[in-house]
């Protein structure tokens, strides 16, 4: 598990300002880590459930569809965003920008949208199966990575 943590590490730190990024593939398993921009841990995901099913289908699935929707800030029906907003955006709000979503100037996805954009970074490593990938991912969350745990799903 070690060698497969190390991997993450090696990869090209990539940044969710410059999403959408080409170099995922379209059809992927995979496990991805995501920082902010001080350096802190903040969650280990994994894409490609049933990839083994699918990965000779030409539709896009699994990881890229995933980190899409981390960029995207949307609420509804992804978590990693979900703990963006009730973990940073929230408790930091302001009195002027509470007024501003009384008056529907502004949401929750917008804010979260701009967060994960102008904050965040991820690294992610390819696998062959989504029960390897589904291990490391409980791996990670259990033992960190250099001993620091993913501030929003580590166990």
């Amino acid at each position: 598990m070690k060698i497969k943590v190390d991997e993450i590490l090696k990869q090209e730190i990539k940044h969710f300002r410059d999403w959408p990024d080409k170099d995922v593939p379209p059809v992927a398993a995979g496990v991805y880590c995501i920082w902010d921009k001080d350096g802190k841990f903040l969650y280990v995901g994994m894409s490609g459930r049933e990839y083994s099913k699918r990965k000779h289908n030409s539709k896009v699935y699994g990881l890229v569809t995933r980190l899409a929707s981390h960029a995207s800030g949307r609420l509804s029906g992804d978590q990693f965003c979900v703990y963006v907003a009730n973990r940073i955006i929230i408790p930091e709000l302001k009195e002027h920008e509470k007024e501003l979503f009384r008056q529907e100037e502004m949401t929750l996805d917008m804010k979260v949208k701009r967060y994960v954009r102008e904050n965040l970074s991820y690294r992610y490593i390819l696998l062959g199966h989504e029960n390897e990938a589904f291990e490391l991912v409980r791996n990670i969350q259990e033992f960190g990575i250099n001993g620091e745990l993913p501030y929003f799903n580590g166990r």
